[in-house]
C-alpha cells in the first residue's frame, strides 16, 4: 500500500509579535510559514489550530505555558529543498533548526518533522506584454 501524498513540515507554536519577522527570515530560506487556522488544507482551521496548541502546551507541561495563546504553524520546504521523490537533505533540516533557535523564547517546537496533506503556493500569473 502506497502512502498519500504528504509534505515534511515542523509544527511551531510562534509568539504572534514575532510571526511577521520569523515569517520573512524564512522566506529568504526558501521555508514557507503557514499558520494551521488558515492553512488552504484546514478544513476547520480555528479549530484545529486549537487542538494542535493545546496538546503541544499540555505535552510539555508548565514549560510551554507561555505559549498557550501563540500561533500553531506549519513550516514547510520551498522548492530550494527539493529534489524529486528524494529525502529532504540535512541541511534543509539544519537551516530550519537554527533559524528556530534564533527566535529562542518566541517559539516552542520539538526538533522533528510531522507530514501533511501537500501545501501547494498559488502560482504567480504573469501579464503578458
Amino acid at each position: 500500500m502506497r502512502r498519500a501524498p504528504h509534505e515534511n513540515v515542523a509544527t511551531v507554536l510562534v509568539d504572534p509579535a514575532v510571526l511577521p519577522d520569523l515569517e520573512l527570515a524564512l522566506m529568504e530560506l526558501d521555508l514557507r510559514v503557514w499558520p494551521v487556522a488558515t492553512a488552504p488544507i484546514s478544513i476547520d482551521g480555528p479549530r484545529q489550530a486549537f487542538q494542535i496548541r493545546r496538546r503541544l502546551v499540555e505535552q510539555h507541561g508548565g514549560a510551554w505555558a507561555c505559549a498557550a495563546t501563540w500561533v500553531p504553524v506549519w513550516i514547510g520546504f520551498g522548492e530550494r529543498w527539493r529534489t524529486g521523490d528524494e529525502p529532504l537533505p540535512w541541511t534543509a533540516h539544519q537551516a530550519l533548526w537554527q533559524s528556530l533557535a534564533s527566535y529562542g523564547a518566541h517559539v516552542r517546537y520539538r526538533k522533528r518533522l510531522g507530514g501533511v496533506r501537500p501545501l501547494s503556493v498559488p502560482a504567480e500569473s504573469r501579464r503578458a506584454g
